[in-house]
């Protein structure tokens, strides 16, 4: 007789079954919660030790970059005042007439300092911040006439170099040193073959003669070429005059003197170029009797930079973790 027992009889051990499936799937989730929070413990400490390192090396660079041996004070007793040109002169570089006469000026106001030095490193360059240079110190040493101003080379001392160097007394170098390219000149290119060669035709629409002037895709016309020449004569007759007024009958009659050539500081020695050798260190301590040399170069703020760039390096960093995280 068929009776609703026809099933086997339960005898619990289905149920037990089903309780431990239920409990492994909760326990599951509590050790994946507990180890979520464990790596987020981590992941916060891990971040502290970053921003405390990074902390700690930005004050180790702000202690650094703040202090300067050659930083100013009131309390700097008679020393030689000395500003660097160095590098290429141009109004976009750190020997731009502005830094330049900025350091001079300073020299000059202060009072305890026995005499100027301008340190020179230059190939040359721009003959207007050249002039501003020169016609500044011309300026400021009739403000201070007892204040002297020499000018000391280093490796070299060129073209727009030499015009700032003439405004000083005197001017020493080494042996070895490069002095001289009193000239000037303007460089350029010519396309005109590669453009027959390639079939291009140069299309150059003006309004005024010569607003093409020297155009490196058009043929050189005459009239161009001297109008260049005279331009550069002209430039050049006011290097020279700068450089007569500077030296006076301390120069050798020699048709190579203006003429672009360069020579060793011994040879411009006896060409009246440079007035005798001697380095920084020697003209502070046995001309200006002043052995000790303060900078008055301005430079530039190295530490914001720094700031700057840490910044930029942290928030990039931060960035990036975030999408980690996220991803």
């Amino acid at each position: 007789m068929a009776t609703f027992g026809d099933f086997p009889p339960n005898n619990g051990t289905e149920n037990k079954g089903n309780d431990k499936e239920d409990h492994s799937w909760e326990r599951n989730v509590l050790r994946d919660l507990a180890f979520a929070a464990i790596r987020e413990q981590r992941n916060k400490r891990r971040w502290g030790y970053v921003f405390k390192g990074l902390l700690f090396l930005y004050l180790i660079a702000f202690l650094i970059l703040s202090y300067s041996p050659s930083k100013l004070s009131s309390a700097t007793g008679p020393h030689t005042a000395m500003v660097e040109i160095s590098g290429p002169i141009a109004s976009d570089s750190e020997a731009s007439a502005d830094n330049i006469v900025t350091g001079i000026r300073n020299a000059f106001e202060d009072q305890s300092a026995k005499g100027l030095i301008l340190r020179m490193n230059t190939p040359g360059g721009s003959p207007v911040q050249s002039g501003i240079v020169n016609d500044e110190i011309q300026r400021l040493k009739k403000t201070r006439p007892d204040f002297p101003v020499y000018a000391v080379i280093q490796d070299v001392c060129a073209s727009g170099g030499y015009y700032i160097a003439v405004a000083a007394d005197k001017i020493y170098a080494d042996k070895a040193s490069i002095v001289g390219s009193i000239g000037v000149r303007m460089d350029g290119f010519g396309f005109t073959g590669l453009i027959d060669k390639v079939g291009v035709e140069r299309r150059s629409l003006t309004a005024g003669e010569h607003k093409a002037f020297l155009d490196p895709f058009l043929p050189m016309k005459e009239s161009d070429l001297k109008h260049a020449h005279q331009m550069l004569d002209t430039i050049h007759q006011q290097f020279i005059d700068v450089v007569k007024a500077g030296r006076g009958d301390r120069l050798a009659k020699d048709d190579n003197l203006f003429s672009g050539l360069f020579w060793s500081g011994e040879q411009a020695v006896n060409l009246g170029l440079v007035d005798g050798l001697a380095n920084t260190s020697s003209v502070a301590r046995d001309i200006l009797g002043a052995e000790d040399i303060v900078d008055y170069t301005p430079r530039p703020n190295y530490l914001d930079q720094f700031a700057g760039k840490l910044g930029a390096s942290i928030s990039q960093f931060v960035s990036e973790k975030a999408s980690w995280s996220v991803n």
